[in-house]
């Protein structure tokens, strides 16, 4: 098939290769010029306006949007102006689902399908391909099947959880989760998910850097707790030789263990860091979407705020705390090291 990509970025640009080693053709946009000559040597159709790249796909039109959530209706409204009815535009980003309903109802108005997919896999994703949920009218989407077979990992990438009987929908590494939507809506949750799952894996770890507390020489005044029995802390831990235990057997055995363990080989004590995480709104969306159904989401909350707080966004929240701990107790405030 052929396939329109407007956004050559580090996803767009892997979306892209990985479509045409699987035989098709790629049509790519990007206000970068240089990121369009850069995939045009890899094989794909370059065009420097969407006027070009409109003109250059076959109809019925199919346009991949690959690019930040903020930038994403306008660009499908930019790229709408050049499509007719019958033609298709994929948001492949994580905009917000309700964007999504609003979009598809806008669009179909003009007769142009609108599909909201959920892509996972990052920059891993051209080799080992990519977790697609998506969203859209059945027909749009069984239309678009042999794009997600090609993008998608496939059977072969996780061993089935019954080995028998016909493929089951999802086990191809793609999913059609629902109408417009329910596939960045799946995605949303799947990246609230993984904002719990990170933080425990760091938390677990900071423990395990910190377990050496008992060999180190601690204040002793009004303001420092201090540590009851220093003799069951003596441990200095190789937090790079346990990711790599965990990798191997383990229950938490996972990709992001994978990625945390060739994190710290390369750099072992993440000098190049500064811990300041950022969220993409994904995060924020999942727990919004649990407070308005009434959903408890503790983990992914805490998770979410502790970003936050990563950032200095407590700053001013902790010096009220010191200001009252100072009114109420005569407490100073330890100054840092």
């Amino acid at each position: 098939m052929q396939v329109g990509m407007v956004g050559i970025g580090r996803m767009g640009a892997g979306l892209s290769r990985r479509l045409m080693a699987g035989g098709h053709t790629t049509v790519a946009y990007d206000i970068s010029s240089e990121a369009v000559d850069e995939i045009v040597e890899d094989g794909a159709v370059g065009t420097y306006s969407l006027e070009e790249f409109a003109a250059a796909l076959e109809a019925p039109r199919i346009a991949w949007v690959m690019v930040p959530a903020a930038f994403v209706g306008s660009t499908v409204d930019a790229v709408a102006q050049h499509f007719e009815a019958g033609d298709i535009i994929i948001d492949g980003g994580n905009s917000n689902w309700k964007d999504d309903v609003d979009k598809a109802e806008e669009l179909a108005e003009r007769g142009i399908h609108y599909v909201d997919i959920g892509t996972s896999g990052g920059v891993y994703g051209e080799e080992r391909g990519f977790s697609l949920m998506i969203g859209g009218e059945d027909d749009t989407v069984a239309h678009l099947e042999p794009i997600f077979a090609t993008l998608a990992p496939g059977m072969a990438a996780a061993e089935r959880t019954i080995d028998d009987g016909p493929e089951r929908p999802g086990e191809a590494g793609w999913l059609h989760c629902g109408p417009n939507g329910a596939g960045h809506f799946v995605k949303m949750i799947h990246n609230g998910i993984e904002y719990g799952m990170m933080a425990a894996i760091a938390e677990g770890l900071g423990i395990l850097e910190g377990a050496d507390a008992g060999t180190e020489e601690r204040q002793a005044d009004a303001e420092t707790s201090p540590l009851r029995d220093p003799k069951y802390f003596q441990y200095d831990f190789d937090t790079t030789a346990i990711t790599q235990v965990w990798r191997r057997g383990s229950v938490i055995a996972s990709w992001l263990i994978d990625l945390t363990a060739h994190a710290l080989a390369n750099d072992p004590d993440l000098e190049a860091f500064e811990g300041r995480v950022s969220d993409s709104g994904q995060g924020r969306w999942t727990v919004q979407a649990g407070v308005e159904l009434g959903v408890p989401v503790s983990v992914i909350s805490a998770s979410l705020f502790d970003r936050f707080a990563s950032r200095d966004n407590d700053e001013y929240a902790n010096k009220v705390l010191s200001a009252m701990r100072k009114e109420f107790g005569g407490h100073h405030e330890k100054k840092a090291d």
